[in-house]
């Protein structure tokens, strides 16, 4: 327990993280229930660290490939058109290609007449505009930064002790506090896991030649390296990657001098960009997957990568918690007009339906390509790239892909 409290504050939901799900969670909900005519919800964000700021002269490292589903989610929150003021690099084309082989796969915007196939968004850039809107909600408090101290069950929701003696309760918690959630933890959420034994290099780089707002994904067998177009008001010739290697490979390349990376990943990428001409700070990220056997328990469910963690390859990790965020932010919304308790095991319980299977499915999904890309035997390497041509030259099979993986 934590110490004796000073304050008390009742909301209706707790939402623990103000990550770029966690916020959007908690925009969302304040926003859909203002209309409510029991009133609108009264909505507690907490995050433990200080929320980033958007850097209008550097690339953030961290960012996420918006497809058109989440930034709908987004402009519905209100802050797609201030995301889009500081800096989005949409991309209307996509390249696939196998190292070992022939095998390529092409997509174009044009070809699903869309203006493009998503947008390239940093992480500040995206997190500052939701937490700018959030200020203006006067139903959402914002507690940041902060610690919580401990937990408390109760018969009709649960208990927040933070480290300044403050008590907040709710109906609800989402626990939105990213893959290694102490949300998820404390609550013995049982999951599943494993090691990928990768490691992911992210940085931003300037390029010879123009991106020509492409994005480009190069299979290897020690892990796929992504090359995502950022645009710079017109200035096309910078990257932000996510390399994926096996965790020594990752290690030998980190400590390499920025020239000698440059030179490096221009062969890796087969200088499909001309020469990688320089780099900003590289981080690496060890990859692990995990998934929670189960998302919710009464009063309490997981959202985002607190529920699950994907591996990179297709940048499918944020739109997963995007998803997440829509189909929940239904499901209490059909609470409150039925009357029903936000914390009901019977709401969540439907939540974590619509959501799990698609949730495994990408995981699946996500598991094979990495199995398939990394096998050896010459036989499996030639069924892969006549597979990828084949698939390249059905345009209604391979749209149809596109669509699916656009939310559209």
């Amino acid at each position: 327990m934590g110490k004796a409290p000073e304050t008390q504050n009742q909301y209706h939901i707790i939402v623990v993280g103000a990550g770029m799900v966690g916020a959007a969670m908690a925009c969302l909900l304040a926003k859909q229930s203002r209309d409510y005519v029991s009133g609108p919800l009264q909505i507690a964000l907490i995050e433990a660290r200080a929320t980033p700021s958007f850097n209008p002269h550097q690339f953030d490292p961290r960012v996420a490939a918006i497809t058109e589903k989440s930034r709908q989610l987004l402009e519905r929150c209100g802050v797609w058109e201030a995301v889009a003021a500081k800096r989005v690099s949409p991309y209307q084309a996509m390249e696939v290609w196998d190292a070992e082989g022939t095998g390529r796969i092409q997509f174009d915007c044009q070809d699903i007449h869309q203006p493009s196939l998503g947008h390239i968004v940093e992480n500040a850039a995206l997190i500052e505009s939701l937490v700018t809107e959030i200020a203006d909600l006067d139903n959402i408090d914002l507690y940041c930064p902060t610690v919580i101290a401990d937990y408390e069950n109760h018969d009709q929701g649960i208990s927040i002790h933070l480290q300044d003696g403050t008590l907040l309760s709710a109906d609800l918690l989402l626990a939105a506090d990213g893959a290694n959630s102490a949300i998820r933890k404390h609550f013995d959420f049982d999951t599943v896991e494993w090691d990928y034994g990768h490691q992911a290099i992210v940085t931003s780089i300037t390029t010879e030649r123009s991106n020509q707002q492409t994005a480009w994904q190069r299979f290897m067998p020690t892990g796929p390296l992504a090359l995502l177009p950022l645009n710079n008001g017109g200035d096309l010739q910078h990257c932000s990657i996510v390399w994926s290697q096996d965790t020594a490979e990752a290690e030998r390349l980190m400590n390499l001098d920025d020239n000698q990376f440059c030179a490096e990943l221009s062969r890796a990428s087969e200088h499909c960009l001309g020469q990688v001409t320089g780099v900003d700070r590289r981080f690496a990220i060890p990859l692990r997957q995990r998934h929670a056997k189960d998302y919710v328990m009464p009063c309490l469910a997981l959202i985002g990568d607190a529920a699950h963690s994907i591996h990179p390859l297709a940048g499918q990790g944020v739109n997963l918690g995007f998803a997440d965020v829509q189909v929940l932010a239904e499901e209490i919304d059909r609470a409150v007009k039925r009357g029903l308790h936000l914390g009901d095991f019977s709401v969540l319980k439907r939540y974590q339906r619509r959501r799990k299977p698609e949730n495994l499915a990408a995981m699946a999904a996500m598991e094979g390509f990495k199995r398939l890309f990394a096998a050896q035997p010459l036989g499996v390497r030639l069924l892969r790239n006549m597979g990828m041509s084949r698939l390249n030259q059905i345009g209604l099979i391979k749209n149809q892909i596109i669509k699916l993986a656009m939310g559209l």
